[in-house]
């Protein structure tokens, strides 16, 4: 079995489908039958693995977003070709089979995936088995269960993992990882990394943000206003389709952040889009392209797929962002402020090796002087957002104790309280759909490992003693302790 997604511009570029006519096929596509992006599983005949692909369908047209089809289009991928071995199928698979794919996914595989993992996916299955329950291709789910616990499930709880930097490991990780200058400022000559302002500018705006990296990634220059807004202003960009579940927030971008992005602008960014052209000027015909004079009310006008559009920049889509262009007379122009080879916005996958790479770096010089602790694991671009909401609610906390503390009086009514509460500002700031979630930060306010520090400061100087040294004056101690006793009684 093989699987697919949809395209529908690489269809239509092929232009020659087996039994169809070219205008046949623009028709089909352009009742857009199918989501962009929707899985197709096809067997050793290309003929569609039913009802797996039926399923596909129906998370295209309920909505689910192209990133959890393709999440659960390999849950069911893995499973059918399990199934499959085993001499059986999803029609025909019993609890007992179902057990045996969960163990060897968590215990027997040459590398088991986490328990919190497996919940994951076992989440797919169930939605997957809920379908075929209610499409009469199964008449229950093969496994066990009652209320919210089943047979399939770990039932472990999946916690909000907090990770987040101390302002030193930050300015090691934009400078040294991304940036590739040395620990101690300089600037190292060795470094050929690609694109060092790009990636510092991305790393700064996500940090003074607390912006997701599929949020700040995918920006348009229109939204940062950097023409529109005064030197020493932030600007206020409306979130809605490139959030975490199209949940729509205002965040804030301030001055700092949107100085290194016009850095980026002037240094780098012009030199990559005018080596882009020729590419650009190839795919002209698949490109969003916008008119140059706009109203400036959040709207973009142009022409997509040969038919004039208009389109709320909140609501474009991050498939969508990626190809639109301007027509500046000088060639085309991307209006993703991030871009890469070819004039494209970066995919996530690419930022992810940016991310390893800049990791490798910092494990270089991580035994210089001047480079602050390393942890464990590498750093992810959503390690910003959690400092970014630490620090936040840290001084939002301090500061409403100063202000209790001089007014002499606590907050009177209950919009006081929701209005100016700490936790509820940084909830905003976040876009969690429950307050629950930004209670979890509350846990970290406090760093541990420097209270363990602080904790056994004065036990940890005596690491300059031998341990026969430490011995004698406990020794020592004793004794005279002893001879005291004696003496009292």
């Amino acid at each position: 079995m093989e699987l697919y997604f949809t395209n529908r511009r690489r269809a239509l570029a092929v232009g020659e489908v087996p039994g169809i006519e070219r205008a046949e096929l623009s028709d089909l596509f352009g009742r857009r039958l199918a989501l962009d992006g929707t899985p197709v599983l096809l067997d050793l005949g290309m003929r569609p693995v039913e009802p797996v692909s039926s399923w596909f369908r129906h998370l295209a047209l309920m909505g689910r977003s192209v990133k959890t089809m393709r999440k659960y289009a390999y849950v069911a991928l893995r499973l059918s070709e399990f199934l499959s071995q085993a001499g059986t199928d999803l029609m025909s698979a019993t609890e007992t089979d179902l057990l045996e794919y969960r163990a060897l996914r968590t215990r027997e595989q040459p590398e088991p995936i986490a328990k919190t993992t497996w919940e994951a996916e076992a989440t797919a299955i169930n939605r997957l088995y809920a379908w075929l329950v209610a499409e009469g291709y199964v008449a229950a789910r093969p496994w066990r269960g009652d209320g919210s616990r089943d047979s399939l499930r770990n039932s472990v709880t999946r916690d909000l993992r907090v990770r987040h930097m101390t302002l030193e490991q930050y300015q090691y990780f934009r400078d040294v990882g991304l940036a590739g200058q040395l620990p101690d400022g300089s600037v190292d000559r060795s470094f050929r990394g690609r694109s060092p302002h790009r990636s510092r500018a991305g790393a700064e705006l996500g940090l003074l943000t607390g912006m997701r990296l599929g949020e700040w990634s995918t920006l348009l220059l229109p939204e940062l206003d950097l023409d529109g807004a005064r030197p020493r202003e932030g600007v206020e960009i409306q979130l809605a389709a490139c959030a975490k579940f199209g949940r729509s927030r205002t965040v804030y971008a301030p001055r700092a952040a949107l100085e290194l992005v016009r850095t980026y602008l002037l240094l780098e960014r012009r030199h990559v889009v005018t080596a882009a052209q020729a590419t650009l000027a190839k795919r002209r015909p698949d490109l969003f392209l916008v008119d140059a004079d706009q109203d400036g009310r959040g709207k973009l006008r142009g022409v997509l797929e040969g038919r004039r559009v208009t389109r709320t920049i909140r609501h474009m889509p991050p498939e969508l962002r990626a190809i639109t262009v301007m027509d500046t007379g000088d060639g085309l122009e991307p209006l993703a402020v991030f871009v890469g080879l070819g004039g494209t916005m970066p995919h996530p996958s690419t930022w992810d090796k940016i991310r390893w790479r800049a990791w490798e770096r910092m494990r270089l010089h991580a035994a210089d002087l001047a480079a602050p602790i390393m942890p464990t694991q590498p750093w992810l671009f959503h390690d910003l957002r959690h400092t970014f909401a630490l620090q936040l609610l840290r001084f939002l906390m301090l500061r409403a104790a100063q202000d209790g503390a001089q007014s002499g009086m606590p907050m009177s009514t209950l919009a006081d309280h929701i209005a100016y509460n700490p936790l509820l500002i940084v909830q905003r700031r976040l876009g969690h759909a429950s307050p629950a979630t930004t209670y979890i930060y509350l846990r970290y306010l406090k760093d541990p490992m420097r209270e363990v520090d602080e904790a056994f400061a004065a036990w940890a100087a005596q690491d300059e003693l031998t341990y026969a040294e430490i011995g004698r004056e406990l020794l020592t101690r004793g004794t005279e302790e002893g001879s005291g006793d004696a003496t009292q009684r």
